[in-house]
Formats: C-alpha cells, structure tokens, sequence
C-alpha cells in the first residue's frame, strides 16, 4: 500500500480505493484515460450505439420514446457526444498551431484572459462552465491568439478533471511555443457541485500552472494582477 495513502482508508477494497480517488480528483496521468481501441470505431457507427443505448436509457428511466418531443432525443445526445461535447477526445481533431516570428522582439508577458471553458465532468457526465487566463513569454515565436481559444476548447471538450485539464492546456501551449515560460489558471463552476449532492450554487474551483519564469513569485503575482 502506498504510504501516502491515510490510514483511515487502509483495509477498504479496490473498490472503495477507486471511488475514493473519483471523488477526491486523484489522477495517475495528466493523459486522458483511452483504451487503445478508442478509434477502431468510426463517428457515425458510435452514433448508432450510443443512439441505442441511450434509448434503453431512456426506456429504463420510463420515458415514452413514442412523444414527439422524445423520439429525436437519444440520435440528438448521440451526435452531441460524438460530435460537440467529447470531440476533444479525437485527435484527429487536435487543432493546428499558428506561429508567427517575434519581430518587435516583445519579451513581456502576454496574457488572453476570459476564456470560455465549457467541459463536462468525467464523474457524473455534467457540465463544468468557467473561464480559462493563458499568459506566456516569447522565445522569438508567438502564437496567433485564436489558437490559444482553440487549444483550451480542444481539452475541454472531453470528460474532464480541472486539475487534469489546466495541466493539459499548459503542456500543449510549452510544446507548442518551444517554451517553458507559461502559465494558466481556470476558474470553473461545477455542475456536479450544483446540481447535486450538496447543491451549491456559489462556488467554484480554481486550478493553476505555473512553468518556467511564472515560478518566480513576482512574475506570478504580476500574471495574476493582470487576471484580476
């Protein structure tokens, strides 16, 4: 047993152990968790099953699949999964990255605040709503901002852990820029917080990474001045 596993929880089954790292957002790996067979399917056949399958969903709970207003309903949550709301999953989906030279030789920092993060729990599949701020140093390349929207979309769009997801979207910002100099902070508002089990609606999670020059607290303190 790990030794940085509290005693309190000693003697509990594999069981319990994962339920507890669920509700904790204990992570392993900062990767999505894929099988490796993820892609062997094609989009439209994963519509057709999830399709069936939230039919019976839907039967269960004791819906009238029959009403107007339900008989669209599991082909609507199908492509909505497979097309919107998890396409971050698909890496073929991954978006391209635009560098441009540095040519004002600009060595500050450069801060996108406010942007959208609009991700889905992995726990309870409900929606994690929030605002992501971005800030990085140049070394001679910069992106087009855009693609710092995109990228925080891309990672969002998929069953998500906050800490998971904050770390993510900073790693592909690094890999992108050649750069260490970044940091990102999500503020988000939980569905699952809200809508549920305790039902707070006030609340909200913050998440942050800092790499490279941001680990100095000055630089830090003046990225989230400029956050607000």
């Amino acid at each position: 047993m790990d030794k940085n596993i509290p005693n309190t929880i000693l003697g509990t089954t594999e069981q319990d152990l994962l339920n507890l790292m669920a509700e904790s957002h204990i992570s392993v790996s900062v990767d999505t968790p894929m099988r490796e067979d993820a892609f062997d399917l094609d989009d439209e056949t994963k519509i057709l099953l999830i399709e069936k399958h939230f039919s019976h969903i839907m039967n269960i709970l004791g819906l009238d699949l029959n009403d107007d207003s339900l008989r669209e309903t599991p082909k609507r949550v199908a492509k909505m999964y497979v097309k919107e709301i998890f396409s971050g999953l698909n890496p073929a989906g991954k978006p391209s990255v635009t560098l441009f030279e540095n040519h004002y030789k600009y060595n500050q920092m450069l801060v996108e605040r406010n942007i959208a993060v609009y991700s889905n729990c992995e726990h309870h599949f409900v929606p994690i709503t929030g605002k992501a701020h971005i800030a990085y140093m140049s070394n001679g390349k910069v992106i087009g901002l855009s693609k710092l929207n995109r990228i925080v979309q891309y990672y969002s769009q998929r069953p998500q852990v906050q800490e998971r997801l904050t770390i993510q979207i900073a790693n592909e910002i690094k890999e992108a820029l050649g750069t260490e100099d970044v940091a990102v902070v999500i503020d988000a508002h939980h569905h699952c917080v809200s809508s549920r089990g305790i039902r707070d609606m006030n609340s909200s999670t913050i998440t942050a990474e800092y790499s490279g020059r941001f680990l100095s607290p000055e630089t830090r303190n003046e990225f989230l001045k400029h956050i607000g």
